[in-house]
């Protein structure tokens, strides 16, 4: 493990006022789980990194027969059980073919924006190691005047290796169903935060791949350290979870939910981040820096109504600071929710920038505030509580 790239944009000074910055053990786990190769169908390494490191403080480390693990804190009662998911497959590429001219096809793993695609590195994993390529089509100086004035489709473009024939191709190691993920490596810098033109401290941003969502896996190992290394007393047993293939259809979150029979949910993800030019406030209203998010609705659920509003009253009480959201897309919460009886379930999110691309942005103190409010949350939620989510 090497040490994290920082780039010093700025040096805090006296009228700084400085968060508590997340530590380096925690932060070279960050680095290194979204640095790892884990495209959907392919988590193993992922999920070897976080079993590494939550097995000095978790109770219990245990799987599931799709990939998923799960790591167990025990409080002071064995239910009920509240779940903390947060998916570590990233999106990337499976090799559909390789062509004569020793060029490569790809289907996407997730949801890929092909605008975002063309002339980028990758990481093509052959049974032999890495294998570099960059994404490409036919150049633009060679099409007609109306083509350049078309969108080229992921359909039309090819992953090059440097091969010059299919033989030299194969030489290599690559074959039909090798992953493919980005080419792109975490890293940090210090920015002075400014609101309404006063100076309000400094922030660490996160720039790199695989931020959705390495970052909710993280949060969910930082919460269960947090209860173990504080010795900090709840009434119920806490299960972290690094599910799979939620890119592809929340595939690990029903497994993970069959094997860990789930009393109440917060799953962890990342949320888009409305403060991108173009973007309005009934579009994305989240932004970095502000606070984790709390998902008030999305395309595969709603989430339980007295559950949103015991976090809102638990980030007021304790001076947290949170965001409202709605996001149309999905998470891991909409199958569990689902999951047997019905599982009481909400979704806290790290507002990230430029999500399901080559490299993100996303603030270290929202995901630390999201820990602080996870915390607190699981203090609260007792037999009594749980069980009142869903009264009538």
């Amino acid at each position: 493990m090497h040490e994290t790239d920082r780039i010093i944009y700025c040096q805090p000074d006296a009228r700084d006022k400085v968060a508590d910055l997340t530590d380096q053990q925690a932060m070279e786990f960050l680095e290194e789980l979204c640095n790892c190769f884990g495209p959907s169908g392919f988590e193993r390494e992922p999920a070897i990194i976080v079993r590494e490191y939550v097995s000095r403080f978790s109770d219990e480390v245990f799987t599931d027969r799709l990939g998923s693990l799960m790591f167990k804190k025990k409080g002071t009662a064995d239910s009920p059980i509240v779940l903390l998911p947060g998916h570590i497959d990233e999106v990337g590429f499976i090799i559909s073919s390789i062509n004569k001219l020793g060029y490569l096809t790809f289907n996407p793993l997730g949801g890929w924006f092909d605008q975002v695609l063309l002339g980028q590195r990758v990481k093509v994993r052959t049974a032999r190691g890495i294998v570099p390529g960059i994404i490409a089509a036919k150049p633009p100086h060679l099409l007609t005047a109306e083509e350049r004035t078309k969108v080229i489709l992921k359909e039309k473009m090819f992953i090059d290796i440097g091969a010059s024939n299919e033989d030299e191709a194969k030489e290599m190691g690559v074959r039909v169903g090798n992953p493919v993920i980005p080419d792109s490596s975490f890293s940090t810098m210090q920015k002075k935060v400014f609101k309404d033109g006063k100076r309000k401290g400094v922030d660490t941003l996160a720039f790199g791949k695989a931020f959705d969502d390495r970052i909710g896996a993280w949060i969910a190992a930082e919460t269960v350290r947090t209860l173990f290394d504080k010795k900090i007393k709840h009434p119920n047993t806490v299960v972290g979870a690094a599910t799979t293939q939620e890119e592809v259809g929340l595939r690990g979150a029903r497994t993970t939910a069959w094997v860990t029979k789930p009393d109440v949910c917060i799953t962890l993800e990342v949320d888009i981040a409305g403060d991108v030019p173009g973007i309005e406030a009934h579009e994305a209203a989240a932004k970095i820096g502000m606070g984790p998010s709390v998902t008030t609705y999305d395309s595969s659920m709603i989430p339980n109504q007295d559950l949103v509003e015991l976090v809102i009253r638990t980030a007021e009480k304790n001076k947290i600071p949170y965001q409202l959201s709605q996001v149309k897309g999905g998470t891991d919460a909409g199958a569990i929710h689902m999951s047997y009886a019905g599982c009481p379930s909400v979704v806290l999110g790290v507002p990230t920038r430029h999500i399901h691309s080559h490299a993100g942005i996303m603030s270290i103190s929202d995901a630390e505030n999201c820990v602080k409010l996870i915390v607190e949350l699981v203090k609260k939620l007792d037999k009594k509580t749980v069980e009142g989510l869903t009264k009538v």
